[in-house]
C-alpha cells in the first residue's frame, strides 16, 4: 500500500461517506473518470468505508483500485475505520475504548461481517478474512489532509482548542484517545470553527440532505451509507456530482 499523501495542491474532488455503497461509488467515478481534468485532480475520500452499505468488502475494492490507477488518491480516517481498525488490533488503542463490543455493537457492523463471508461478531474471523492489502489501508488512514485553501478531517474541529493545537494532535494521530472527537463527534459538523483556522474545512460524518457549503465549511455527507445520495465535490468550482 502507497503512503498516504497529506499535503496537497491543485484542484481536489472530494467524495463523501462511502459506508460500503460499492454500486453509488461506481456511478460517481464513472461521471469523474470521463472529465477531461479528472488526471489533474486529487481524488480524495472522507473516511468511512465499510459498514451500513450492501457490500463494503467490493466498495473498498474498487476503492483499491481506483488509488492504483489514479497517483493522486488519498483519503482521512472515518470514526468507522477507526472502529474497526481497533477492534481487529490493526492500530494501538486504550483497553478503555473497548473498540471490539463498540463495533460489534454501534457501528452497523453486520454487512461488513457478510461481505468477507464471517458470521456478524466473529472479530476473529473478520481478521482473518480481510486481505492485508484491505487491513493496511485502514489502519494508514491520515486523520487530516492539508491544502492551501482547505482543511479535510472526518467530523470537524472543536470550536474551543486553538486550530493549531489540534492539527498536531491530527497529524500524529494521537490512538490514546478513547474516542477522538474530530473523528467522533456528531456536534462538530455544525459547530463553530476555532478563530485562528484559516482554511475551508471540509467534512462528512453527519448525514445532510445536500452538500452544504456555509461559514466556512462544506460538509458532504448526503448519503450516511443508508441508500441515499452519494456526493463528490469539485474544488474550488464547488460544483456538486451526486449518483
Amino acid at each position: 500500500m502507497k503512503t498516504f499523501e497529506t499535503h496537497l495542491e491543485g484542484p481536489l474532488t472530494v467524495i463523501g461517506d462511502l459506508h460500503g455503497q460499492h454500486e453509488l461509488l461506481q456511478e460517481i467515478l464513472d461521471q469523474l473518470t470521463a472529465r477531461p481534468d479528472f488526471d489533474e485532480r486529487w481524488l480524495i475520500f472522507m473516511g468511512d468505508f465499510l459498514d451500513r452499505g450492501r457490500n463494503p468488502k467490493k466498495a473498498l475494492d474498487l476503492v483499491m483500485d481506483i488509488f492504483q490507477r489514479h497517483p493522486k488518491s488519498t483519503a482521512v480516517m472515518g470514526n468507522h475505520d477507526l472502529a474497526i481498525a481497533g477492534a481487529l488490533d490493526l492500530v494501538p488503542a486504550p483497553a478503555s475504548a473497548n473498540w471490539a463490543s463498540r463495533y460489534i455493537f454501534h457501528y452497523h457492523s453486520r454487512m461488513t461481517f457478510h461481505s468477507y463471508g464471517v458470521i456478524p461478531g466473529n472479530l476473529i474471523a473478520l481478521k482473518n478474512a480481510i486481505p492485508p492489502l484491505h487491513q493496511e489501508f485502514l489502519a494508514d488512514l491520515p486523520w487530516c489532509l492539508e491544502h492551501p485553501r482547505y482543511f479535510i478531517v472526518h467530523a470537524g474541529l472543536r470550536p474551543d482548542q486553538p486550530f493549531r493545537e489540534q492539527l498536531d494532535v491530527l497529524r500524529h494521530r494521537d490512538f490514546s484517545l478513547n474516542r477522538p472527537e474530530w473523528l467522533c463527534e456528531r456536534s462538530l459538523a455544525t459547530a463553530p470553527l476555532p478563530p485562528d483556522c484559516p482554511y475551508v474545512v471540509i467534512s462528512g460524518h453527519v448525514r445532510q440532505r445536500e452538500v452544504v457549503f456555509s461559514n466556512g465549511r462544506i460538509l458532504l455527507d448526503t448519503s450516511g451509507g443508508r441508500g441515499k445520495n452519494l456526493s463528490a465535490v469539485l474544488l474550488p468550482e464547488q460544483m456538486v456530482i451526486s449518483a
